[in-house]
C-alpha cells in the first residue's frame, strides 16, 4: 500500500461478524486505500478493541459489525443480549480518549439492548419494534438493490470531497429511526423513504423475505451520511455497503476514504 507523504499511514481496524457479507471483494476496498494499513478484527476478539490498554492501537475503527443480536430461527427470532461487564464504561472512556470510529451500512443496528450505541451512531436499524428516545418504533424496513440518486447536503464538508453534486448508487436502503436533531447530514438519498417502497425486517428474520405482510412504518429520513461528534472522537456514519456491487463503485471508495481520514482528521487524499 502507498504511504502518505506528509503522515505515516493510518491504522485502521475493520470490525466484522454478526452480518454475512462478501469478503474479497470488501477488503480490497481497504486494499486499494492509499496511506491506509489495515487489520481485520472479528467478534468476540473486537469487544478488546475498547480496553485501555488498546489504547493508540488504531487511528480509525471501521465497524461493519452487528453485535448484541442473536438470530434464533425461532420465535421470537431474535433476541437482544446486553453488552458484557464493563464494556459500556470501557467504550466511554474510548470515546474519550478521542477514537475516530466509521460505521457502515449494517452497523446502525448494533447493540438494540444498548440505547446509549444508538446515540453515539446516530439513528438505530429495528430488527424487531422497540423504543428509541421514548418512541415505540415498528421494525424496520430494507430493500435491496435500489438505484438511487445520492445529493451532496454539505458540499464543503472533507467527506463530500471529490463528489459531484449528484451521483447514482445501487445498492440496498434502510428505513429506520435517524436522530436526525444530533448528527450533520452530508449526503442524502431522492428515493422515497416511506414504507410502501420497503419490506419487513421482522417478516425477513422469520423467513419472508421481501415482505411488508401487515406491516407499516412512518416516513423515514432521506440521510444516508452524517457525522457526529462524541467529545474528542469524531463520528461518522455511511449507509452504502450492501455487496459486491457497491464495493466496487467508485464514489463509494470515495466517500469510505474520506470518511475514514476525516475522522482521523487527515485532509482528503
Amino acid at each position: 500500500m502507498a504511504a502518505e507523504t506528509d503522515h505515516e499511514p493510518l491504522r485502521v481496524a475493520v470490525v466484522t461478524k454478526g452480518h454475512p457479507f462478501e469478503a474479497e471483494p470488501f477488503f480490497a476496498v481497504f486494499d486499494a486505500m492509499v496511506g491506509v494499513e489495515w487489520v481485520h478484527v472479528e467478534h468476540p476478539d473486537a469487544l478488546e478493541l475498547v480496553r485501555p490498554e488498546a489504547a493508540g492501537d488504531h487511528d480509525v475503527l471501521v465497524m461493519y459489525d452487528m453485535p448484541g443480536i442473536r438470530f434464533t430461527g425461532g420465535d421470537p427470532p431474535a433476541e437482544f443480549p446486553e453488552p458484557p461487564d464493563g464494556y459500556a464504561e470501557a467504550f466511554e472512556a474510548m470515546l474519550g480518549r478521542g477514537q475516530a470510529m466509521v460505521f457502515l451500512h449494517h452497523a446502525i443496528a448494533g447493540w438494540p439492548a444498548w440505547e446509549r450505541y444508538a446515540h453515539v451512531v446516530g439513528g438505530r436499524f429495528h430488527y424487531q419494534p422497540g423504543t428509541l428516545d421514548g418512541v415505540v418504533h415498528p421494525d424496520s424496513g430494507y430493500r435491496h438493490d435500489v438505484t438511487h440518486t445520492v445529493e451532496v447536503v454539505d458540499p464543503a464538508h472533507p467527506i463530500s470531497a471529490g463528489l459531484d453534486g449528484s451521483f447514482t448508487i445501487t445498492d440496498e436502503l434502510y428505513l429506520f429511526p435517524v436522530l436526525a436533531h444530533d448528527v450533520h447530514p452530508v449526503l442524502r438519498s431522492t428515493h422515497g423513504f416511506v414504507d410502501d417502497g420497503f419490506y419487513s425486517a421482522d417478516r425477513a428474520i422469520r423467513g419472508h423475505r421481501g415482505d411488508r405482510t401487515g406491516w407499516s412504518h412512518p416516513p423515514g429520513s432521506d440521510l444516508v451520511a452524517w457525522t457526529r461528534e462524541e467529545g474528542p472522537s469524531r463520528i461518522a456514519y455511511v449507509q452504502f455497503g450492501d455487496g459486491p456491487q457497491t464495493y466496487a463503485d467508485p464514489n463509494y471508495r470515495r466517500v469510505l476514504s474520506n470518511a475514514i481520514r476525516w475522522s482521523a482528521r487527515r485532509p482528503p487524499s
